[in-house]
């Protein structure tokens, strides 16, 4: 079975939601992303490179668990990473503002 090719943001998110359907794993990415935007922030306020080195483990690490441990399938990022890290901050957002819920309904 061939996979789609996704050429736009805009057509790979709903693929992204797709691949988020667990309470416990949309979570882990929200608390992930939320990490890394303080993490990215701390960096500069603070004047330590240090910081920028946790951004990738808390990032990934959080989202990598949803995924296999929860989610059960593999992270979007492997073959699409732009639009993944892209969608994932569009998903935080989403969130964050009420427009995504953190429970799916099904």
């Amino acid at each position: 079975m061939e996979e789609k090719k996704f050429k736009s943001l805009k057509d790979f998110y709903p693929f992204y939601l797709s691949q988020h359907t667990n309470t416990t794993s949309r979570i882990l990415h929200f608390i992930g992303t939320g990490l890394v935007a303080l993490t990215f922030f701390a960096g500069f306020l603070f004047h330590q490179w240090l910081f920028f080195l946790a951004i990738p483990l808390l990032g990934y690490g959080f989202a990598w668990i949803g995924h296999f441990f929860f989610e059960k399938n593999k992270p979007a990022t492997f073959q699409y990473p732009l639009y993944s890290l892209a969608s994932d901050f569009i998903f935080f957002y989403d969130l964050l503002n009420g427009k995504q819920d953190f429970t799916v309904k099904k």
